[in-house]
């Protein structure tokens, strides 16, 4: 029993909504934020969900500080606005996003393996603030203008719909070994607006390319799951801006106590490969980075005949560069339909 229901664990995580689009939080790139959201693979990455259709529900919550070059971005490069000298800025951004989506796996094997499909609508909530003292001349978006020894804080908050994101994905497995490869691709139709600081949207296609693998030793109930990627981003028209390629590397190593239960830690590394460039990049090259760690729970249940899933998760923020340093915070419910639990 156990070794059955820890082969179904993985639809918590191995699901790639994941790389989802939306306000994922601050990073290096255009408005110091990017399209695939960190952390959102750990336990099973590397499972396939069961044959059929699979919906998802995956919240997201983020709290951060940031200054420098980091805050420059979220505050000034929007919309054209212009820092001809310098100013001390701080910023304190809040972003939740809602993710819901569905997963469809073929009945039948595609290259000797499980093949699937899916779609994320994700939605949600972002509130930015930023104090700035100039020592130069500022000027804004929306035209205001600040000249030196001046102060002046900014309080933005929306809420709205994010970019869709398309996914495709290949699995196997072989005994206790488990991996998958993904595409991921941001459909840039979501809510944006060159002039404001928060945005759900990117205004930007992106894709998405990752590999990911689980060992799991039902036995004795320990997992080790990681997932390495690369992002390649468009230009944004609104701005001329175009990210840099970024990569990302995820790891979850879990001891399964039950059928029910898991704990175990879960962490990423983020560093942005290329610079950013384009007329809009008027920081530079703005490469960062960033690695977290954090505890991780899962729980297995069951409705009725429907077995559903869910994790928490917490990250915890250090060796950063150029972006925010906060807390991040997961929880996601994975139901298989037509699937049961026996």
């Amino acid at each position: 029993m156990l070794a059955k229901t820890l082969s179904r664990a993985p639809y918590m995580v191995a699901l790639l909504f994941l790389a989802v689009a939306g306000a994922s939080y601050s990073q290096a790139a255009e408005d110091a934020k990017q399209f695939y959201l960190l952390g959102s693979n750990a336990s099973g990455a590397g499972m396939m969900p069961p044959p059929g259709t699979t919906l998802v529900s995956y919240d997201f919550y983020y709290t951060g500080d940031a200054s420098g070059k980091a805050a420059t971005s979220i505050l000034l490069n929007e919309g054209g606005a212009r820092l001809d000298l310098e100013a001390n800025v701080d910023v304190n951004a809040d972003y939740f996003l809602k993710i819901p989506g569905a997963l469809w796996v073929a009945p039948r094997k595609v290259l000797g393996g499980g093949f699937g499909v899916g779609v994320l609508a994700p939605f949600g909530w972002a509130d930015i603030s930023a104090d700035a003292d100039v020592f130069g001349t500022l000027t804004l978006p929306d035209g205001r203008e600040f000249s030196a020894g001046r102060s002046f804080s900014v309080n933005e908050d929306t809420f709205n719909f994010g970019d869709p994101v398309l996914m495709a994905f290949l699995g196997w497995n072989r005994g206790n070994w488990h991996w998958k490869v993904t595409g991921l691709l941001n459909v840039p139709i979501g809510a944006y607006d060159a002039d404001d600081v928060a945005n759900i949207g990117f205004n930007r296609w992106a894709f998405d390319a990752s590999g990911a693998v689980t060992w799991l030793d039902p036995t004795v109930g320990l997992e080790v799951s990681a997932v390495g990627g690369f992002t390649f981003n468009g230009e944004n028209p609104d701005t001329d801006y175009k990210t840099g390629t970024e990569f990302h590397v995820e790891y979850a190593v879990m001891k399964h106590f039950s059928k029910q239960f898991a704990a175990g830690l879960v962490g990423f590394h983020y560093r942005q490969l290329t610079g950013d460039s384009g007329a809009g990049a008027t920081l530079g090259d703005f490469k960062g980075r960033v690695t977290t760690i954090g505890p991780a729970l899962n729980y297995n249940t069951q409705i009725r005949s429907t077995p559903v899933a869910m994790s928490l998760r917490w990250y915890h923020d250090f060796d950063v560069k150029n972006r925010a340093e906060g807390e991040a915070f997961y929880f996601q419910t994975t139901i298989p339909l037509g699937a049961s639990q026996r």
